[in-house]
């Protein structure tokens, strides 16, 4: 696979030009107001996990809707531990209770937040997105609700995953000051978003993140879902404008922009899917203490394994 977007000194140098809309923190503010926090719930699974135990948690999501996830925890009595919140990559869903073990397998908490809507690809879902938007859209979900920020479905799946983070913050073996937020793909763009909305987070861990520097995005990405936005915009030529306009309310560069908490970023060079310059935009944006591992050879599947032992030590510095 050849180099897709700039090469890696040129992505050192680059700084994206995408500009937040005046009112990006009010409308944050007011869609966070509309979701209010209630007790989530959380039941004991039995699946065979001799070494851990799983919980299923239903919480409550944006404007109410209830949103599922799976906990995990070492087996033994229960204590105080650091917890790490991961947020899923496009159409993946939470998948089965026994999925997912590396974190709790690592003495963490563990709660992975399933995606509303999606659990078509590599892993089921059971989170329905019941939110508006269906004045026509291209499949997928850039352009569901792209009408406006009040009805794209990113207003609602970023409201669900600060949520989450306030769920694990609740629970009664969780330290809510030793929270780290992570994800791959889309899950590493909700991570930047969670990083700027939720305050006292302990770190970051965005993995080529999707969902920064967004027309970028949709002009350099050769492969989906960035295409979507070229696609919808191929028929609907007019709404160029106002379609980058609604998505900058959810671009990851302006999250960055706002964000604190220590970060480790990856990047990879080959990916058609996040243009590598794109993660950089982000990258260099993000306010926070911040480092980043740089994969040349690799596409979207970035450091993969390699990465995994990086994040480990970078959270057992993080939160013990």
């Amino acid at each position: 696979m050849p180099l897709t977007d700039l090469t890696r000194d040129e992505c050192f140098d680059y700084r994206s030009e995408a500009t937040p809309p005046a009112d990006f923190d009010a409308f944050w503010d007011r869609t966070l107001a509309r979701a209010p926090a209630a007790g989530p719930v959380f039941t004991p699974v039995d699946c065979g996990l001799g070494r851990l135990r799983v919980q299923d948690v239903t919480f409550t999501g944006y404007d109410g809707a209830p949103v599922r996830g799976w906990l995990h925890l070492p087996a033994g009595e229960p204590q105080l531990r650091g917890c790490v919140v991961e947020f899923l990559g496009y159409g993946r869903g939470r998948g089965l209770a026994h999925e997912n073990l590396l974190w709790a397998s690592a003495g963490y908490a563990h709660l992975l937040m399933d995606t509303r809507g999606q659990g078509w690809s590599a892993a089921a879902g059971h989170t329905v997105d019941e939110g508006p938007g269906g004045a026509g859209s291209v499949p997928g979900f850039l352009t569901r609700g792209v009408e406006s920020p009040d009805t794209h479905y990113y207003r609602r799946l970023y409201t669900d995953a600060v949520r989450c983070v306030e769920a694990a913050r609740s629970h009664p073996e969780v330290d809510p000051e030793r929270v780290v937020v992570t994800g791959h793909s889309q899950g590493g763009g909700i991570a930047l978003a969670v990083s700027a909305l939720v305050p006292g987070l302990a770190g970051v861990l965005p993995d080529v993140p999707f969902l920064c520097d967004v027309r970028r995005g949709a002009e350099r990405a050769a492969l989906g879902p960035y295409t979507e936005v070229a696609t919808y915009l191929q028929l609907h030529r007019d709404r160029a404008g106002s379609v980058f306009e609604t998505l900058s309310y959810f671009d990851g560069v302006h999250f960055a922009a706002r964000a604190t908490a220590p970060a480790l970023f990856s990047v990879a060079l080959m990916d058609p899917v996040c243009p590598p310059s794109t993660c950089f935009g982000a990258y260099h944006a993000y306010a926070g203490p911040k480092q980043v591992e740089v994969y040349g050879f690799n596409g979207h599947e970035g450091g993969g394994e390699h990465h995994r032992a990086l994040q480990l030590a970078r959270v057992r510095e993080l939160i013990g």
